[in-house]
């Protein structure tokens, strides 16, 4: 009885052994034949000297080809990458498939003005990310998509802005305009109207001797480095409740041109007067907490001039003292040692350096 148990017991496990081998030979060739179709299906779409991630179906790389114009994108196409080529012009027929495209990125090209068609942008109504930076043009391009979140024309040769060219740009954050040939008229009180949610605005590295003349409210990181800007006006920043980091480095900026509360902003969080022609330490405000002085002129430094508040006695919370965590000094003709009074305002200082 025993044995005719195991015997059927044997039986039934060669079946299932067989069937599973039958199965898996049945499974594999289809697996292998989906697989195989997929990637030949994006292959067949994809342009030639193009390569096309079989994982990655939105993506359209063509960066570092030698390519000298751009070829029709497919309808798929939400990424597109074209970087470190030769294309000098941009044609509306290269996109008109192309309609769900939210980034294009033509960094390092020989892009003009000129050689963009007009509206090209502006039809690709789900553009999110657009980056021009080093190439050639003269101008903003205009007109520009309301989609358009981050718009980089770094390293051009950018000196006019067409009005209201930002004017419907509601949900831009971002717009990096540094390195190029911007000058004090080239921006009006217009010029960024219509940009009410920008985040970061860099106008660094250009031929500015003023600030700008008006500037969104709810900037938060303002870069202006490498100008010639020698004065800042009185209660110039007091519309902008949300900035957190403003760079003036390597500016003309002086004593005078400094109004006594100009920097007393209470979102402030991070000053750079770097390389600038000051003599003396401005005042800040009670929430900063990063200030770069050096390589300025300045010869000397007094804790109950520069301290926001009156210097605090011996109980105190930390919650009331001033928040400066950072200072560097470095650059001037300060010498060591710290004035007392300087570290019974800032006893929150981290670093100070010389």
């Amino acid at each position: 009885m025993r044995q005719t148990m195991n015997i059927k017991l044997c039986s039934c496990l060669l079946v299932v052994f067989l069937t599973t081998i039958v199965l898996t030979r049945n499974i594999r060739p289809m697996y292998d034949q989906t697989s195989s179709y997929d990637w030949s299906f994006y292959s067949f779409e994809c342009p030639q000297d193009f390569f096309c991630p079989p994982g990655f179906p939105n993506a359209l790389y063509g960066d570092s080809r030698g390519l000298k114009e751009i070829p029709i994108i497919p309808a798929r196409i939400w990424y597109l990458y074209l970087q470190n080529n030769l294309i000098e012009m941009i044609k509306g027929k290269s996109f008109t498939n192309a309609t769900q495209l939210k980034w294009i990125n033509l960094n390092i090209n020989k892009i003009t003005s000129s050689g963009i068609e007009k509206g090209v942008f502006a039809s690709l109504k789900s553009l999110l990310y657009l980056f021009l930076e080093d190439n050639e043009l003269e101008e903003v391009p205009s007109p520009l998509p309301a989609s358009l979140e981050q718009l980089r024309l770094s390293r051009n040769k950018i000196a006019t802005i067409p009005g209201e060219v930002f004017s419907n740009l509601e949900n831009l954050t971002l717009l990096d305009l540094h390195h190029n040939k911007l000058l004090d008229m080239t921006l009006s009180d217009s010029t960024f109207q219509g940009l009410s949610n920008l985040i970061q605005l860099n106008i660094a590295q250009n031929s500015l001797t003023k600030m700008p003349p008006t500037l969104p409210a709810n900037v938060m990181q303002l870069f202006l480095d490498n100008n010639s800007i020698e004065a800042i006006p009185e209660n110039y920043f007091n519309a902008m409740l949300k900035l957190l980091f403003l760079r003036l480095n390597n500016n003309k900026l002086t004593d005078e041109g400094l109004p006594a509360k100009v920097f007393n902003i209470s979102s402030l969080l991070d000053l750079q007067l770097s390389y600038n022609e000051l003599t003396k330490v401005p005042a800040i405000g009670i929430h900063l907490e990063h200030l770069h002085l050096d390589n300025n002129r300045i010869n000397s430094i007094n804790g109950t001039q520069i301290c926001p508040i009156p210097i605090p006695g011996d109980y105190v919370y930390d919650i009331d003292l001033p928040r400066l965590r950072y200072l560097r000094l470095d650059g001037n003709e300060i010498k060591p040692p710290i004035p007392f009074d300087v570290i019974l305002c800032f006893r929150l200082l981290q670093a100070i350096i010389i």
